[in-house]
């Protein structure tokens, strides 16, 4: 199974980016499709998920700038992400969760970084 994100770039604060996620391979039963993002020095932090049933959870921090979106049939996930801060710069990585009967997985991406600048 591989993650392959795109998206990411430099940006001025107030600006906007969209990063994209699509999982391939020999997957299924995909249950929640998100982001997570790490900044220097920091672990690693939720910022969004989107469950198979289109159930949204954002991080606070988060909240009415960030969008996430999903296609199902195609296993790709999105995050829009408007109104951007200097604290939004981070490396942000997919995640995918799933499984079925005793066998879950979680897989995550090889990272995408986004920077935000004053």
């Amino acid at each position: 199974v591989q993650l392959v994100e795109s998206g990411g770039g430099l940006v001025q604060a107030g600006g906007s980016l969209r990063l994209s996620c699509a999982a391939s391979g020999s997957i299924s039963n995909i249950n929640t499709m998100g982001w997570y993002r790490q900044a220097p020095g920091k672990q690693r932090e939720f910022v969004a998920s989107r469950t198979s049933g289109g159930n949204t959870d954002y991080a606070d921090s988060v909240k009415g700038r960030f969008t996430i979106s999903r296609d199902n049939a195609k296993n790709t996930v999105s995050l829009q992400m408007n109104s951007l801060k200097p604290e939004d710069t981070a490396v942000y990585y997919c995640n995918v969760k799933g499984g079925w009967g005793l066998f879950t997985y979680d897989y995550w991406g090889q990272g995408t970084q986004v920077t935000v600048s004053s």
